[in-house]
């Protein structure tokens, strides 16, 4: 059996089809991981309407699922490199398809909150079993686009979610389009178990799951923690803005989310094709300037409200884009056996960051005081942009050292 990092006789290089398969299969397997958190947001209007919600408890909800996704990710991760990608990808579709018809069913805040805890499971899930199976079964050339397109799965999450479910909710009611998303995470788990690869034999036990992140994985972490405080807000609050602040109707409030996932998509794409070795380690900090600019645009949409349109492309094409880079680096640099335990460690930096960031910028919505919510984005992103930056400077140096 080959070791992790090489791909010998996989179904990539015997098989484009059967490639093409493998890529959308681990699309959909992000794009599920997260599809409540987007839900959340594009329905975010119709949600504080009809189940009399809170602002302030709306950004619980992404607080309550990212915590337990971060608390779950380290061990996920161990999980991920015992147990084989297969079975950690079924197990995610399934746990994601149970979560969301919960959501769905909820009468009131008890049971909603409860849902969006157990979808946190297949988040802490998704990037050690997808970064897994990518490096499993692609071969090194093809793992920075593929890796791309994967991890713009959960920017086509945004876009289901602000576009066709949120238009269908406007005709069946936002617990119809709840479900509509659970039983297509219900399919897409039976085609994972039907065209997937089985996995190896559980593997024993390994070394205690380490909890702290060391050298790049540590700087990665911290890195992902404020990229996701940032993310998450726009996230959770961008159509709630767009409705109570702009004056838009809830289908297009909806719509921002869509844009976004949009141009994230593309954005996830292009900047894992680019990050090459020795460009890849820059690329974070670059990113996270352009999502400074984007949380700019956002707060001048209150003065210039059609900025509010740019400011959400804007967010996708940057800000999301350096959580596609930075597991893109972690698949470059992974020890042989560490890639699940690796991935799951950044992740849940990133996690952290999306537990903390709506709970913070909903105080701020709770009194409308949208203008300093998209202050305190944009520090959370140049705290970001700092982050990358001093780790790319002492990566270098320390390259230079050791050439010398």
């Amino acid at each position: 059996m080959a070791s992790e990092g090489t791909a010998t006789a996989s179904p990539t290089e015997k098989d484009g089809g059967a490639g093409r398969r493998l890529t959308a299969l681990l699309t959909s397997a992000m794009a599920f991981s997260m599809l409540q958190l987007f839900l959340l947001g594009a329905l975010g209007p119709r949600l504080v309407t009809e189940l009399d919600l809170a602002p302030a408890l709306l950004g619980l909800t992404t607080t309550i699922g990212f915590g337990t996704a971060a608390a779950l990710s380290p061990a996920g991760g161990r999980i991920v490199d015992r147990i084989g990608p297969r079975r950690s990808l079924v197990a995610l579709l399934l746990l994601s398809a149970v979560a969301l018809a919960l959501i769905g069913a909820a009468p009131g805040a008890g049971l909603l909150l409860a849902a969006v805890a157990l979808g946190g499971v297949p988040q802490a899930l998704a990037n050690p079993a997808t970064n897994k199976a990518v490096l499993r079964a692609v071969p090194p050339a093809r793992r920075g686009a593929v890796t791309g397109l994967k991890q713009s799965g959960v920017q086509l999450g945004a876009f289901a979610a602000g576009a066709p479910l949120a238009a269908l909710a406007g005709g069946i009611g936002w617990r119809g389009a709840v479900w509509t998303g659970a039983a297509a995470a219900l399919l897409t788990g039976l085609w994972a178990l039907r065209v997937l690869p089985a996995d190896p034999p559980a593997a024993p036990a390994g070394p205690r799951t380490e909890l702290v992140p060391r050298g790049m994985v540590a700087w990665l972490a911290a890195f992902s923690l404020f990229l996701g405080a940032g993310i998450a807000s726009v996230n959770t609050y961008l159509a709630l803005f767009g409705a109570q602040r702009l004056g838009m109707g809830p289908t297009a409030a909806g719509a921002l989310v869509a844009v976004l996932g949009v141009a994230g998509i593309a954005g996830r794409v292009g900047w894992s094709k680019a990050a090459r070795p020795g460009r890849a380690e820059w690329l974070p900090g670059w990113l996270a300037c352009g999502a400074l600019g984007a949380a700019a645009l956002l707060g001048a949409a209150l003065v210039a409200g059609p900025l509010v349109w740019v400011g959400a492309v804007a967010v996708g094409v940057f800000a999301v884009s350096g959580n596609a880079v930075s597991m893109v680096l972690v698949l470059q640099r992974a020890a042989p056996g560490r890639a699940g335990q690796d991935s799951a460690l950044v992740a849940a930096g990133f996690f952290a960051g999306f537990a903390l960031g709506p709970t913070l910028f909903g105080l701020l919505a709770q009194s409308g005081r949208y203008g300093p919510g998209w202050l305190l984005v944009a520090a959370e992103f140049a705290a970001a942009a700092a982050v990358a930056f001093l780790w790319a400077v002492r990566d270098r140096r320390r390259g230079t050292e050791r050439a010398a």
